[in-house]
This record gives structure tokens, C-alpha cells and sequence, in this order.
């Protein structure tokens, strides 16, 4: 399984516009960070975690040619944004493009994209979906590899993290309960967010995060949805844990 990181970074993404604080200011690209999202490649099957405003950036910068499903941990528009850019992949294999999602956000969807789900008097350059709504705990297969849909809450927003095999995402994480701990046992790889130092209403701190990956005990731990304001990305790297690391773009790992 490989695991690219196609963004690391918060909503507004660094830099921020406008912003002339240090770290939006460094040279280092490791501090440039896209909205956060990740595609994953188990064994010739492509599958995408959130489709945020950066994904046609993203996918250029990658040279990705294939796509078969895109997850989705969440409405907001920093996760979703980029819907209407799946269209080349719908195109090149003449189909739908399977989506994942809770039936909150397939409907926030279609509110936002109606012509996407149109089914009278389609636009013909609009992209089609096929849609499959999921809930936590209840898993789904994509190409017979099967997925685990976990409940992760973002402040009060009940949302989802994924476990694929022995690799879990979870963004956008504020609390997660038993039954996800329960869940997230006996793992290679976690990907956590990390917002910044200070705390946050609906997203784990840098604190957060390391108690999160203290209790799951995950062999290594990846950082992302990263903000300026947690700092560089060199300098914080050399605060963490041995077996916890800063994400960044166009990082892959081989689980």
C-alpha cells in the first residue's frame, strides 16, 4: 500500500492569503501546505480520502491517470470543494465515479452540486457519481479490500476516519470514543491532524494529538490538517516523539 499526501494543510491552506506571518513566509517547502487530503494505492486500486479545493493541483502534481472512489470524512467545503474536478477520471473510463459518504453529507452535496446529481436534462460535461452512503463501523468493500468507516467527532460534527488494513486516517479530530480506540488497535500507520499549539473548539492540538496517538499506540503516527500558527515544520519536527512526524505534500509512504 502506498499513501501519498496530496496536502497537509488546514482549510486556508499555508500560505495563507494575505497572512505575513514567518511560516507563511518560508522558503522551505515543506511549509507550503495544499487542503488536506490523501490518495492511497493498495495494490492497483486508487482511492481517495476527501476531494477539497486543491484536488486538480494535486492530482497534476502527482500525474495520477486513474481513480476508482472517492471517501469523504466530512461536508465542509475544505474536503470537498473540488467535486466537480473528478470529471476527467468519469470521462477517460465512461462511468460514474463511486463516492462514500454519510447520507449528512451526500445531501449537503447534492445542494451545493445539483447539476453533478441531476438526473433529468444533465448537463453532458457535468461529471456523474455513483453514490453509496455509509455509516461507522459498518464496513464496505471497494475491489474486495475491505474498509473500516469509524465515528471521529469534530467538536460536536459527527464525522469519519478510515482503516484500511492496518493504515488509519482520521482528520478534523477533536474526541474519539471507546469504540474507535477499540477500533484502531494493532496499527502500522495513524494519520492524525495537529492544527496548532494553542487550543481549538473542533480540532486536536498538537497536545490532543499526541494523547490520541499515546492511547492508540500505533508503531508511527503522521501529523496533518496543519496550521502556520503550530510553527516551522523543521523545528517542530524536532519536539515530537520518536515514532510521531510532521506530514508534508508529496510525502509517500510504503505500509
Amino acid at each position: 500500500m502506498k499513501v501519498y499526501f496530496l496536502g497537509t494543510g488546514t482549510s486556508q491552506g499555508i500560505p495563507v492569503i494575505g497572512i505575513k506571518h514567518p511560516v507563511c513566509l518560508s522558503t522551505d517547502l515543506k511549509d507550503k501546505r495544499l487542503r488536506t487530503s490523501v490518495l492511497i494505492d493498495w495494490n492497483g486500486t486508487k482511492i481517495l480520502i476527501d476531494c477539497g479545493p486543491d484536488f486538480r493541483q494535486q492530482m497534476l502534481r502527482i500525474d495520477n491517470d486513474a481513480l476508482d472512489a472517492v471517501l469523504f470524512t466530512h461536508e465542509h467545503a475544505d474536503h470537498t470543494a473540488g467535486l466537480d474536478d473528478i470529471r476527467p477520471y468519469c470521462f477517460m473510463e465512461s462511468k460514474a465515479m463511486p463516492i462514500y459518504a454519510q447520507n449528512r453529507v451526500i445531501e449537503s452535496l447534492k445542494r451545493r452540486f445539483d447539476y453533478i446529481f441531476e438526473t433529468v436534462n444533465r448537463y453532458p460535461g457535468a461529471p456523474s457519481v455513483e453514490i453509496h452512503k455509509i455509516e461507522p463501523y459498518h464496513d464496505f468493500t471497494i475491489n474486495n479490500k475491505t474498509i473500516k468507516p469509524l465515528l471521529v467527532n469534530h467538536g460536536s460534527l459527527p464525522i469519519l476516519g478510515y482503516r484500511f488494513d492496518h493504515f488509519a486516517y482520521l482528520t478534523d479530530v477533536k474526541t474519539l470514543d471507546e469504540t474507535t480506540y477499540n477500533q484502531l488497535q494493532d496499527l502500522d500507520v495513524l494519520v492524525i491532524n495537529a492544527l496548532r499549539i494553542q487550543e481549538h473548539p473542533t480540532h486536536n492540538n498538537l497536545k490532543e494529538a499526541i494523547e490520541h496517538i499515546k492511547k492508540i499506540k500505533p508503531k508511527k503516527a503522521y501529523l496533518t490538517h496543519i496550521g502556520f500558527q503550530l510553527g516551522f515544520h523543521n523545528e517542530v519536527q524536532n519536539t515530537l516523539p520518536d515514532n510521531v512526524f510532521l506530514a508534508y505534500d508529496e510525502l509517500i509512504l510504503d505500509i
